[in-house]
């Protein structure tokens, strides 16, 4: 029986037909109207057909995995082949505590080693300085020099294991810090790897850790670049960041876009400094947010590698298809956790989770219950990684690759964000670039719009949040983690050592060498290195670079 093929046009007029005399019909008597949008505001239909596809190629819009435009994922076997990094984000009180933890993790199944710093050393001060009192190993692990990034990774053999720094305006510093160490181990910085954070772009955008201005902070990541592909070959020298973005107010298209846009800006500078374009691109990888709108969450994710793929392979030229790929770490939703019925938190990791691995994440962090309230419980923790391993070794989701591929809800969804990220990309290109778009506010007023509108339909019941808008109810108190006051004088007492008993002499002049190549604009990383090992802190190597470079200040937008 020959099967007849329906064209768009006779779908699309009986969906119409269907919709007026059957679907609105059939609302109607059972709930009043409503709108259904995303988290984002984003307006969804109440049903999509091949008509919402108009002239979709499978080999064009879609493709096999490991195929350009890679919008089903980067390799051909994707969780077929290799479960994604199972990296809890992890760091508290002193180095020698978070060792304990890190220690713990990798006993219980973690796979990857993920460093949270305390709010001192995202600044760039030590834990001396007047502006840390009171926030010493509160909000992750106190490193102020060598000293501590030894004790941090004691037992833990760099060489065989994959470590993530989420640190931005000194990552520089601290990643020649974790260089020193795993030199000091005997293993050559050419077989690490890991990933430094190192994205500025998107602190002026949201999350404001930033030291110096704009112009100098991209000169150091563009030192990261050039030096890594000579002698870190295996270390992602920046993790491109929605996460912030996203928890500061964005939108998902909002996120998807800034975040690309990021990219293509380092791009640009690495090319600027005269780098080629398939020697340090392989190194770029991206880190996303996964909030609770399920299918949301899956598109912006596929949209994101389509994008990407388009963009390294026809705006820069670049040949190595490895060039094209977008990698990516995923974070559920921190921002989606509240203190009201904490344990309904769980829950929402789970989806969240879900929809980062049905995205193609490679690696993927699930936050815990408690993160509203401090810094994770290791039986908080452990509920967050066996969250992650029963999705990966009970659910079934990793059996086939992109089980969602072919929706016509799913793929519409992923062409409509494409197309508005790519939108609010051509914007920022024509205001000259993201440092510029930065300067004059753009995405800054952008997020802060996206923001005020979601808490509106927060307070006005049009977004339900269960717990904390309808279905409310008392909660016994849960244990937390609490950081002991003793951490922050055991800290002070160590770093008051290092300064005491280390070579001065040798600080002095590295410390001078130091802010000469930064006048002379030469590659900051040799003597960064050189610094660490002298035990130069790092607030005495970044105020070096305040010297040359100055300090940021926020202009003020409205």
């Amino acid at each position: 029986m020959k099967e007849r093929r329906q064209k768009a046009p006779d779908i699309k007029r009986a969906y119409e037909s269907w919709k007026r005399n059957k679907y609105s019909k059939a609302l109607e008597a059972c709930a009043p109207p409503k709108a259904f949008t995303t988290v984002s505001g984003r307006k969804i239909k109440e049903l999509y057909t091949p008509a919402d596809l108009p002239r979709f190629d499978f080999f064009r819009d879609l493709n096999f995995p490991g195929e350009y435009p890679f919008t089903r994922g980067i390799h051909p076997t994707m969780h077929r082949g290799r479960p994604w990094t199972m990296r809890q984000f992890s760091g508290f009180g002193t180095a020698e505590d978070t060792n304990k933890r890190y220690k713990y993790l990798l006993a219980h199944g973690q796979t990857g080693l993920s460093v949270a710093f305390h709010l001192p050393t995202l600044m760039g001060v030590d834990s001396d300085h007047p502006l840390a009192k009171g926030e010493v190993g509160k909000c992750g692990v106190a490193i102020d020099s060598l000293a501590d990034m030894e004790v941090l990774f004691s037992g833990l053999p760099l060489d065989k294991i994959t470590t993530s720094m989420t640190i931005n305006a000194p990552a520089a510093v601290l990643w020649a810090m974790y260089i020193a160490v795993a030199e000091k181990q005997g293993v050559s910085p050419k077989v690490i790897s890991g990933t430094i954070q190192n994205d500025i772009l998107k602190e002026y955008i949201a999350q404001k850790t930033f030291v110096f201005p704009p112009r100098p902070s991209m000169k150091l990541i563009v030192d990261t670049f050039e030096y890594g592909a000579k002698e870190v070959p295996r270390w992602n020298t920046i993790s491109i960041s929605g996460y912030h973005i996203r928890e500061a107010g964005a939108t998902a298209v909002q996120e998807l876009a800034f975040t690309l846009r990021d990219g293509i800006e380092y791009v640009i500078w690495g090319l600027e400094r005269g780098l080629e374009i398939d020697e340090f691109a392989p190194r770029l990888s991206y880190f996303f947010n996964s909030h609770n709108d399920f299918f949301e969450e899956i598109a912006k994710f596929r949209a994101a590698r389509t994008i990407w793929a388009e963009v390294m392979r026809d705006r820069f030229g670049a040949r190595s298809p490895r060039s094209w790929w977008l990698r990516f770490h995923t974070q559920t939703s921190g921002v989606s956790l509240v203190a009201q019925q904490p344990y309904n938190n769980v829950v929402r990791v789970a989806i969240q989770a879900l929809a980062a691995v049905l995205g193609g994440t490679q690696s993927l962090h699930t936050n815990s219950l408690d993160e509203t309230f401090a810094l994770p419980s290791e039986d908080a923790v452990t509920i967050a990684l066996r969250t992650q391993q029963i999705l990966a070794h009970e659910s079934g989701v990793a059996n086939t690759i992109d089980p969602l591929g072919g929706s016509y809800f799913v793929e519409a969804l992923t062409k409509e964000m494409e197309r508005e990220a790519k939108d609010y990309i051509k914007k920022i290109d024509h205001m000259g670039g993201m440092v510029r778009a930065i300067e004059l506010g753009f995405p800054q007023k952008e997020i802060a719009d996206s923001a005020y509108w979601y808490q509106k339909a927060v307070d006005a019941k049009e977004k339900i949040i269960v717990g904390v808008n309808a279905f409310e109810m008392e909660h016994e108190p849960i244990p937390l983690l609490e950081i002991d006051k003793a951490v922050a004088r055991q800290q002070l007492v160590r770093l008051q050592s290092v300064k005491k008993n280390r070579e001065q002499a040798a600080v002095k002049k590295t410390l001078a060498n130091l802010k000469k190549a930064a006048r002379d604009e030469q590659n900051l990383m040799p003597y960064l290195l050189k610094c660490v090992k002298t035990y130069a802190s790092l607030g005495e190597i970044m105020d070096a670079l305040k010297d040359i470079y100055g300090e940021y200040e926020e202009p003020v937008t409205f």
